[in-house]
């Protein structure tokens, strides 16, 4: 008899690890914004010689929180790998969670000497450490959007499309709080509300290219493989354009009106592949194909 609630099923418990991964994400943004990361004097694990600061919204609380909502995500992602190991998932769906676990102890490593200044090794505060810390979270929301979807089971021309539609809102939902567009100031808010819509975006083109890739390798009902194809490419691209706009989203250059047109012709290259993806799957699904069963337990 599982002790397991018949509501808690795997593809439930990897989407919701996968969201507060996408919320670290941006607690992290704001954390670094508003300089909380520095406010613990430079210590870790404690925070200001204490593990629970003052309790108000302070940069001490700001990096605290920050913290702590890492370290039950981290705890989360341990679950959805050792599901993938215990329970009856796939090998694709077992690599891509193990993988995000394994690259886990990198990423707190790296939080921990961004906020620790000279910290184990010279120079922590830096703009290296800042893009390894953001790039190997991205490498790990990555891969627990693939766990999601590939645990889930099979895909269908619907969800191909429902994936594609949310990559071309979140790309499109970015732009307006993007620094390469002048729409409103990038305060701290702007830049955790700019990666919250860009990795939304990004987890519909990593679902769009796996269904599909799935598409092209075993079909779908009413969806030929040429199309799958050339949906494939356009999300491919879209998404290489768009993890440009996230680095450029924070501070890992001197941003000078240069990298703010090559911001603004990378978020346009973005947005304009994802909407061309959603042209050509309009239609997909919804003229009463039946969906291949989708697996939730």
């Amino acid at each position: 008899m599982s002790l397991r609630p018949a509501w808690l099923t795997f593809r439930r418990y990897a989407a919701t690890t996968t969201g507060m991964t996408l919320v670290l994400f941006a607690l992290g943004v704001y954390t670094a914004a508003t300089g909380s990361g520095l406010a613990c004097q430079a210590q870790w694990p404690l925070c200001s010689d204490q593990f629970i600061p003052e309790m108000t919204i302070n940069p001490d609380f700001i990096e605290w929180f920050h913290r702590v909502w890492a370290m039950v995500t981290g705890f989360l992602i341990i679950g959805v790998a050792g599901w993938t190991w215990f329970g009856d998932r796939d090998r694709r769906t077992r690599l891509a969670a193990t993988l995000a676990v394994a690259i886990l102890p990198l990423q707190i490593t790296v939080g921990a000497l961004t906020v620790t200044l000279g910290g184990l090794v010279p120079g922590g505060y830096t703009v290296s450490t800042h893009a390894a810390h953001l790039i190997v979270a991205l490498a790990i929301f990555t891969l627990l959007g693939l766990a999601t979807i590939w645990g889930g089971g099979r895909g269908s021309p619907r969800l191909l499309r429902a994936a594609i539609g949310v990559a071309a809102v979140g790309i499109v939902a970015s732009a307006v709080f993007s620094r390469a567009v002048p729409f409103v100031t990038y305060s701290s808010g702007a830049q955790a509300g700019f990666y919250v819509t860009g990795l939304a975006g990004h987890l519909g083109l990593v679902a769009a290219i796996a269904y599909a890739t799935e598409a092209v390798r075993t079909g779908y009902a009413g969806l030929d493989r040429s199309t799958a194809k050339t949906v494939r490419l356009l999300a491919a691209g879209s998404m290489a354009a768009l993890v440009g706009t996230l680095l450029l989203g924070r501070d890992l250059v001197l941003y000078t009106a240069f990298w703010q047109r090559l911001n603004l012709v990378a978020l346009g290259v973005a947005a304009t592949l994802a909407i061309g993806a959603a042209w050509t799957v309009r239609g997909l699904g919804s003229e009463g194909t039946t969906a291949d069963p989708v697996r939730g337990d």
